[in-house]
């Protein structure tokens, strides 16, 4: 459905645009057309068919006679009424902030992405202009206005949601059962999944270990209070392999991303401001929030990671031998997984797909077809932080079709939510003029 599109980020399709040219006489020049009126914006009969081309390109049918072509119009129209409904409500609406920063970081990305699909810049320009685009920069400037529309309807779908005004709507077993029925022939094979329950041992550093990395904390705090650079700091001494060469970037984050200690403090930070060390299961967190918006902080973090000595990986691996040992004997798994588990471990796993597994998972599965506690599985093991874990195996389903039991809890979440955005949509549309010239 276009209402899950609207929520993503929408990018402006190169090959898309060339299809509509390529479709088009060179010596052609049509006479373009408003179809529709949206408050103070028109849509074009143009912009209609440059969206069938692009539906087209990402693997639609259109249809071959006039009458289906015709309602296929229809509904692409009626689609981008929609989106410039909540295009037009997100600018105005003054909770929803959008930053040129993040326009460009996702402009810069689609750019590259297309731009990776030509040998050569030659080739590449040839395109552009196949496509009407007088330059790269005239396309640049075309995918920066889509970029920020589409942020700005995703940004007030997502404030819409916080402040409960935009919750599911509950949808009934017909509704559900249509939406299958409409859907089915798109959906893949249900891949080989299993369910589970596990308990995750890691080892942990001992005091010294700790107080050492404290103190290498906060030696840097002072450092860099006193004018060191962050992003330099963060190259040479971070544990954090994921951001180091990034310079310890996080990225824009809300609240729910990062645990718990660390957003008590991050989330406090004014931009520019250093904190105090902050302990965490991953070891000693140095934040600095660079910029905020609503909801959002774009933030850089040093880790430094107490060291986890040979000896302590040994005290966790005999833990969970003797776990698992009990667990044999007929010791509660609930029991045993409260008194131990690493709490930042998952504990369940529901219909997960096996392919989707660590390889240490898939290597037991794929030797053990039975349900029941395995052997200690090990991952990371060529690590000086291995994990150990009892792994027991509640429910296994073959690879196979999809039925509806199989999604029916995500039918009803999925249509729950476009119900609720459709609500939505409907009511803005009462408030706003639009006349449909079609």
């Amino acid at each position: 459905m276009r209402i899950a599109a609207v929520l993503g980020v929408l990018a402006g399709s190169l090959a898309g645009v060339a299809g509509v040219a390529a479709a088009q006489s060179p010596d052609a020049r049509p006479i373009d057309r408003i179809v529709a009126v949206v408050g103070t914006r028109a849509i074009l009969a143009s912009q209609v068919e440059e969206d069938l081309v692009q539906m087209q390109a990402q693997g639609v049918t259109l249809p071959t006679d006039s009458a289906g072509r015709m309602r296929m119009r229809r509904q692409a129209l009626d689609q981008m009424i929609e989106e410039e409904l909540l295009a037009q409500h997100a600018q105005r609406d003054t909770s929803v902030t959008v930053t040129e920063q993040e326009v460009q970081e996702q402009v810069e990305q689609t750019y590259q992405n297309v731009r990776r699909q030509f040998s050569s810049e030659t080739e590449f320009r040839e395109q552009l202009r196949v496509a009407r685009f007088g330059s790269p920069d005239e396309w640049r400037r075309k995918l920066t206005e889509d970029q920020r529309r589409a942020i700005q309807i995703r940004r007030l779908i997502e404030s819409q949601q916080q402040q409960g005004k935009l919750r599911p709507i509950p949808p009934s077993e017909d509704e559900m059962r249509a939406f299958w029925e409409s859907n089915r022939a798109q959906q893949p094979r249900r891949p080989a999944v299993i369910s589970f329950r596990q308990i995750v041992i890691k080892p942990q550093p001992d005091s010294a270990a700790r107080a050492r990395a404290r103190h290498v904390a906060d030696s840097l705090v002072v450092a860099l209070r006193g004018g060191a650079d962050f992003a330099n700091a963060a190259r040479r001494f971070t544990s954090d392999t994921s951001t180091r060469e990034q310079g310890g970037e996080l990225g824009w984050f809300r609240r729910g991303v990062m645990v718990k200690e660390f957003e008590n403090v991050a989330f406090r930070l004014r931009p520019g401001v250093i904190a105090d060390p902050v302990e965490t299961s991953f070891g000693f967190h140095i934040i600095r929030v660079e910029r905020t918006q609503p909801a959002e902080i774009l933030a850089r973090h040093i880790l430094i990671s107490p060291e986890v000595t040979p000896a302590q990986v040994e005290i966790a691996r005999r833990l969970a031998d003797s776990l698992h040992a009990a667990l044999r004997r007929g010791a509660s798994f609930d029991s045993v997984s409260r008194l131990h588990a690493d709490p930042e471990e998952p504990k369940f796993g529901e219909d997960a797909p096996v392919t989707q597994l660590p390889p240490e998972y898939q290597a037991v599965l794929a030797q053990d077809t039975t349900l029941g506690l395995k052997p200690v599985i090990v991952t990371a093991a060529n690590t000086a932080r291995p994990k150990f874990t009892i792994l027991d195996i509640t429910a296994r389903h073959a690879e196979g079709e999809l039925t509806y039991d199989d999604v029916k809890v995500r039918i009803r979440q999925t249509l729950g939510e476009q119900m609720a955005i459709r609500h939505y949509i409907d009511r803005i549309r009462r408030q706003t003029y639009v006349d449909i010239r079609f």
